[in-house]
């Protein structure tokens, strides 16, 4: 469930990607935002779940919210 609604600067589906695409795919593309916006990530590998805000915290980006529904989830990602 939504509780923000976000200006998304670009959208990533990683949706049938399995671990490490989905942070791959994350990594290049927030490097083509400016800081402050933010990132969309659509993934259904389940361990998207931890890699994702792991990978956050190594690189100082914020997953600001997470959504799971019908096997997708949903991650807005803010570049630092």
């Amino acid at each position: 469930m939504a509780t923000t609604s976000y200006e998304i600067a670009q959208v990533v589906d990683a949706q049938g990607q399995t671990c490490p695409m989905p942070i791959v795919m994350v990594a290049k593309a927030i490097r083509t935002l400016q800081s402050g916006q933010i990132l969309q990530l659509l993934a259904t590998d389940p361990g998207a779940k931890k890699d994702i805000p792991a990978w956050a915290g190594k690189t100082g980006n914020v997953v600001l919210e997470t959504n799971e529904a019908n096997g997708v989830l949903t991650f807005y990602i803010r570049k630092a």
